[in-house]
């Protein structure tokens, strides 16, 4: 039986490569991709695969937020995180979201097939550079904000205006502006640029 995997990157030159490497692979076949983290969430829903591998640094929606709705839409989804961050926040927020597994971008393919098999089998895989350092300390975190406004303030630290997101999410622009007051609110800050500069260190979006 083929384990069934959704590539979540926004380079395509990343699925590109992954996509007939996994394909070889005689127990493995991808069954979509996505380049941004609403789509890898609806595809997943869709497609119903057994993996997702999964860039964090992605536009309308990074990998954490998409990690989290996906762990909670589809709890039988393993999800492994493939990115070029290797910081604590980013691993933490990861595997607090549900994933799986944390791989980074310099890791061997043959490292990336032997993560997919372990987290079928239900194990954690994280690698070795990581463990070590980051096991340790993961510790359940809690943010201020629902997973809507999180959706928000990414939205808003890429440079959207109100209208775009309130077409993107289909919410009304009343709703948004009542979102963007409850985020500034909660956090205790007051202008886009400050927004954007949490957004950076909270991990909801990077800069390109």
């Amino acid at each position: 039986m083929n384990i069934k995997i959704l590539l979540a990157d926004d380079h395509k030159i990343v699925s590109d490569c992954l996509e007939p490497l996994l394909n070889k692979q005689p127990d493995m076949q991808v069954v979509a991709r996505a380049e941004n983290g609403q789509l890898a969430v609806r595809l997943t829903q869709k497609m119903e695969p057994d993996v997702v591998i999964m860039d964090i640094a992605m536009p309308d929606l990074n990998g954490i937020e998409a990690t989290r709705q996906i762990i909670a839409h589809c709890p039988g989804v393993k999800v492994i995180a493939l990115s070029m961050n290797s910081g604590r926040r980013f691993v933490t927020g990861m595997l607090n979201a549900g994933a799986s597994g944390y791989l980074t971008k310099n890791c061997s393919f043959e490292e990336l097939v032997s993560a997919v098999r372990n987290v079928v089998a239900n194990k954690k895989y994280l690698s070795p550079e990581i463990s070590g350092t980051v096991i340790e300390e993961t510790l359940p975190t809690s943010s201020p904000l629902t997973t809507r406004e999180r959706e928000v303030l990414q939205l808003l630290a890429e440079g959207k205006t109100v209208k775009e997101i309130a077409s993107q999410l289909c919410l009304s622009i009343k709703t948004i502006h009542t979102h963007r007051k409850q985020i500034m609110e909660k956090l205790g800050i007051h202008s886009i640029a400050e927004l954007t500069k949490y957004a950076l260190r909270e991990g909801l979006t990077s800069l390109k």
